[in-house]
């Protein structure tokens, strides 16, 4: 298991949300490049990063911040919002994503995971957002009906294998991982999951990684490494024991 840094990004800098919230941001970074090269220098393998504007906008806005960020590092970068073309999708492969992260397009367009899968069948991983056990959309702002379960069927069954499961009630909120839904969200699955939300210290890693699920294979921390809660190399050295 790994830990991946989130590096989220609005207006060119590197902030943190609140539960997903626009309205309760916090700057870290004046530069999303910094916060990249602080998180590899101690120690990341991977690096998640999200274009809030895009997600807010229906299509990419932060392109050249991930260009700069691939092309200076040499660890791969997750990269998701506002990828809901086919054409968006190949734009952030081409600006150096290793992997790309569908959202809403994903539920509200099965076509195009289709499209993407067939262009780029290793890269693609959609992201489950969940509020109060439903489908959050558009960047959070929009509450579907679909509850988690019937979203990962029905992306499952277009071919999806690799997934993002976040808690967005614990987002930000330092107050620990959503150790239930993410056993449930594992129940489900028929491939792989990285989890977000809540992370607030070594004991919640330590706590996901005593589910002892195969199927988890990576946790995305944003604040608590933002606010020195503990360093990468703590946290990595932790999930790598765990897994010894």
């Amino acid at each position: 298991m790994i830990l991946l840094p989130a590096i989220d990004i609005i207006d060119g800098r590197a902030v943190r949300l609140l539960q997903g919230d626009f309205e309760r941001s916090t700057d870290y970074f004046a530069d999303p490049l910094e916060a990249a090269k602080r998180w590899v220098g101690e120690g990341a393998r991977a690096l998640h990063v999200v274009d809030l504007d895009g997600a807010r906008a229906g299509e990419p806005a932060n392109l050249r911040q991930l260009e700069r960020i691939a092309g200076s590092l040499e660890v791969p970068v997750q990269f998701g919002g506002g990828l809901r073309s086919l054409e968006a999708v190949r734009a952030a492969v081409r600006a150096g994503a290793a992997s790309v992260i569908l959202g809403t397009a994903a539920l509200r367009h099965p076509d195009l995971v289709r499209q993407a899968l067939d262009a780029y069948p290793e890269r693609v991983v959609v992201s489950l957002d969940a509020r109060d056990g439903r489908v959050a959309a558009s960047g959070w702002t929009e509450q579907t009906a679909l509850t988690v379960g019937q979203a990962c069927g029905q992306l499952q069954r277009d071919g999806v294998r690799r997934f993002v499961y976040s808690s967005i009630e614990r987002d930000g909120m330092l107050s620990g991982p959503d150790l239930d839904g993410a056993r449930a969200f594992a129940a489900q699955l028929d491939g792989s999951f990285v989890y977000s939300g809540g992370v607030g210290a070594l004991a919640d890693l330590r706590a996901l990684a005593q589910l002892r699920e195969p199927r988890l294979s990576g946790v995305i921390v944003g604040k608590a490494i933002y606010e020195g809660r503990f360093t990468v190399a703590q946290a990595q050295a932790l999930l790598d024991g765990a897994a010894a």
